[in-house]
């Protein structure tokens, strides 16, 4: 998120929050406070993909699309009744905000804290995809083996009390990270640090899936190929376009700043996903899908705190020593003996920590500068200030420590909660979740009926075998399902 000066007191502005006695909203006043430009540029909203589906195997993958839809939702419902409030209420206390905002109370005209130039409504509406987002990554963390209900309660837990958090000490001008002079552009440490290591946490606690029958295509732990690359490969497209906005926007104006941002995660990106692969030929002669992927993934999320802050000629280096550090924490994830299937401890949380060390190392002053506001930053390294690593170590080490121990604690608790045991049982795991949870699919017969895709192909199996299901034409498409196959 932008890191600008704090704006004008609210006791100085007029009261743009009262309505008319007619009803009517005072449209002229309000309007001419704000630039039209930054006001359509902060209504870009980002898109998630599915790239996470794609990486589960196919009797989970629902669920994952699913969770997601979860957190589109209830995190918003919770970010619209209290969750704005705890980050972004106009406060002097260091650590967490207040409930004057809660359900968006007041929250129309104000300048936001974010920017002068900005309302408070239109910051709100922008700072739902963060949040959002952030639980997406971290739903992906219950891999297979989590069981639905408990996972939702753990993720309205954790973005109360480990995101918002995090998001009030690192962007409201009164928290005690920003107060300290952490540069965190977009979102590493409140998003990026903490999904990946509360990720962690959450492995930890289910323990590994799984593998009576010896699939894992990894001796030491479970690792089984992901059933779509094609739904990875369309997720990343669609996030990475949604980064743009995530990280150019967050300037909180529409300036050459902000384009310049916006370079800067493409190139990012770009050097992540190049040296992801270069280093996956090197060790395994081939490429993959999956690994490029995850390399412009992890460039994307090396540059979000840097984005604001480097030159543009250092942003590819960013990407591809983010990639780099990710890539080998994938590749030697094995000796934590956690089942992490997703990668997101590697990408996000090590990625995030990597681009907060990064960043305290290139950042330069005059990058900043280009907003027209934010004139007071005094670099990173390069710049020769050499406390600001100092402040970027200790706040990626905060951000973690935090999201790891809070969410065990979280998870822990819910655990103990009649009825709330966080793993599946075994024999719903091996089923696959999806079997479990929705009505969309089903199993009879070694078959996988997807139920509203046209009219059964009659007497069509892949072994060529006519099948009783399909005979009389179903509502739905048949896909034989092998029984030593059934992932």
């Amino acid at each position: 998120m932008a890191e600008v000066p704090a704006p004008t007191p609210i006791a100085e502005w007029p009261d743009y929050n009262v309505m008319p006695t007619g009803g009517d909203v005072m449209t002229t006043d309000l309007n001419a406070l704000y630039d039209k430009g930054d006001l359509c540029w902060l209504l870009i909203t980002p898109a998630i993909g599915f790239l996470y589906a794609g990486m589960h195997r196919r009797k989970a993958a629902l669920t994952m699309i699913f969770q997601s839809l979860f957190c589109a939702s209830a995190v918003g419902i919770q970010f619209w009744v209290y969750g704005y409030s705890l980050y972004q209420s106009h406060t002097t206390n260091p650590f967490l905000g207040d409930l004057s905002k809660a359900g968006l109370h007041n929250v129309l005209a104000y300048p936001s804290l974010a920017n002068s130039d900005i309302p408070d409504i239109l910051y709100a509406c922008f700072g739902f995809t963060f949040v959002t987002a952030t639980a997406m990554i971290l739903a992906g963390a219950m891999l297979e083996r989590g069981r639905m209900w408990p996972s939702m309660l753990f993720l309205l837990c954790w973005t109360t009390f480990v995101y918002y958090v995090l998001a009030y000490a690192e962007w409201n001008p009164s928290g005690w990270l920003y107060q300290l002079g952490v540069y965190d552009f977009a979102g590493s440490g409140p998003v990026h640090i903490a999904s990946g290591f509360s990720a962690l946490a959450w492995a930890v606690m289910l323990g590994p899936r799984v593998d009576p029958h010896k699939e894992s295509h990894h001796p030491k732990m479970p690792h089984f190929k992901p059933h779509n690359p094609f739904l990875v490969g369309l997720g990343t497209i669609l996030i990475w376009f949604g980064w743009y906005a995530f990280n150019g926007a967050s300037t909180a104006n529409i300036s050459i700043r902000s384009i310049y941002v916006v370079c800067n995660t493409n190139l990012a990106a770009c050097g992540g996903g190049l040296a992801w692969v270069l280093l996956e030929y090197i060790f395994v002669w081939k490429f993959s899908i999956i690994g490029f992927c995850s390399g412009i993934i992890a460039g994307l999320v090396g540059i979000t705190p840097a984005a604001g802050f480097v030159p543009i000629y250092v942003a590819s280096l960013v990407g591809a020593l983010t990639a780099c550090a990710s890539f080998f924490t994938v590749r030697y994830k094995y000796l934590l003996r956690i089942d992490e299937g997703l990668d997101i401890f590697a990408i996000h949380g090590v990625g995030g920590f990597v681009g907060d060390i990064l960043t305290g190392f290139f950042a330069a002053n005059y990058v900043p500068a280009m907003d027209g506001v934010s004139n007071m930053y005094e670099g990173g390294w390069w710049d020769r200030n050499w406390k600001q690593m100092g402040y970027q170590l200790a706040a990626a080490c905060t951000c973690a420590a935090w999201s790891f121990v809070v969410s065990i604690i979280l998870l822990f608790v819910i655990n103990k909660i009649p009825g709330c045991h966080i793993r599946a049982t075994e024999d719903d795991e091996l089923r696959g979740l999806d079997y479990k949870y929705f009505h969309d699919v089903d199993v009879e017969d070694g078959m996988m009926v997807l139920n509203g895709f046209g009219a059964t192909t009659t007497g069509l199996t892949r072994s060529g075998v006519t099948s009783p299901r399909a005979e009389g034409g179903q509502d739905g498409v048949v896909v034989p399902v092998m029984p030593e196959k059934r992932d």
